[in-house]
């Protein structure tokens, strides 16, 4: 078994490199915005809600991006999903600047805060969620991962069918959440 993942590294496409590079980055630095993000809010009052769900949503996402190192780097690309999980990217942007200061990986509700209506708000309750999902089932399909992609899918499913109702609870007590987000 090692054998084989040592010649699929030797043969890696610098393309799903950079690809899963740019992936790892990007998810790294956005948990540094969270964190800091959490500890302000945090520190003006705010709680988390629903925190035995945070654990293990950290895991599928942890395992995700580790299995598309594991699995992807010998693989080709297909460039009309890349270009979808672009697009995508630029959606997660909007998102990120729409919540601004607010933006956390945790569910924190914030007493008082209005709940954000901006930016692709405006169209979705939900539109991270909407985002990862895509995601977490777009990036493998680029990849030639049929089967990765629809576990992870399915288990973020589960997992964000559990975030959501706890968000959608904290609302209908009328505590609007600083985020809606992961």
């Amino acid at each position: 078994m090692i054998a084989v993942l040592l010649d699929a590294w030797r043969a890696a496409n610098p393309l799903v490199l950079a690809i899963l590079t740019f992936v790892s980055a990007q998810r790294l630095s956005e948990l540094v915005l969270a964190r800091r993000n959490t500890r302000r809010l945090l520190a003006r009052g705010a709680v988390e809600v629903g925190r035995q769900h945070y654990l293990p949503m950290v895991v599928l996402h942890t395992c995700w991006l580790l299995g598309l190192w594991i699995l992807a780097p010998a693989g080709s690309v297909s460039l009309p999903l890349l270009g979808i999980f672009a697009l995508l990217q630029c959606a997660r942007l909007w998102v990120l600047v729409s919540l601004g200061e607010r933006w956390t990986t945790r569910v924190i509700v914030l007493p008082g805060a209005p709940l954000v209506t901006s930016g692709p708000y405006r169209f979705l309750r939900h539109p991270n969620y909407c985002i990862v999902a895509a995601e977490i089932l777009v990036l493998p399909l680029a990849f030639g991962l049929l089967t990765f992609a629809l576990v992870f899918t399915a288990l973020n499913a589960i997992i964000l069918s559990l975030r959501i109702r706890l968000e959608d609870a904290a609302l209908r007590r009328g505590q609007p959440l600083a985020l809606v987000d992961q």
